[in-house]
């Protein structure tokens, strides 16, 4: 990763019920306005279904319900922040994507054993910048390779 050779992580910050959490932009492809989700029978509760986001199926994700949180209206400030996961682009609908930063490294500490409601799995770190604690999700953790392989199959 580009990154590595960096003092600063660029990161997107979204919201998810109130926490703050980031992912590296060189994993994002665009944000995007919710838009209609197509469901497709038979798959995970988290799975919203696909849309055809450039004329691409993509298979969208509710991070809410993937980290067991409440359920919650969609509003005119949630989006789906498309990312590649494993060689295919996913979107993923989180309650705000407002800030691009740099978070230096210094103050990425690790994943600290018990985050609430998200599985330290999930969690590469959490950066503490003055008075804001973001958790830095790791993407390749986010789905199991069973998952990966649904999505792969509702993508086409």
């Amino acid at each position: 990763m580009p990154q590595e050779n960096n003092q600063d992580i660029k990161a997107i910050i979204f919201q998810l019920n109130e926490e703050e959490f980031a992912i590296p932009v060189n994993q994002v492809s665009s944000i995007e306005r919710m838009q209609h989700i197509t469901r497709v029978p038979q798959t995970e509760s988290f799975v919203k279904g696909v849309i055809n986001l450039r004329g691409v199926v993509t298979p969208i994700i509710d991070l809410r319900r993937r980290f067991g949180l409440d359920e919650a209206e969609f509003t005119d400030s949630t989006r789906m922040i498309i990312v590649y996961m494993d060689e295919m682009e996913v979107g993923l609908i989180v309650d705000a994507a407002y800030d691009v930063i740099d978070i230096p490294k210094e103050a990425v500490e690790p994943a600290p054993e018990v985050v609430g409601a998200v599985d330290v799995d999930y969690i590469e770190g959490v950066a503490k910048l003055e008075d804001r604690l973001l958790i830095l999700l790791n993407l390749n953790n986010v789905l199991t390779d069973e998952e990966v392989q649904t999505l792969k199959t509702v993508e086409g």
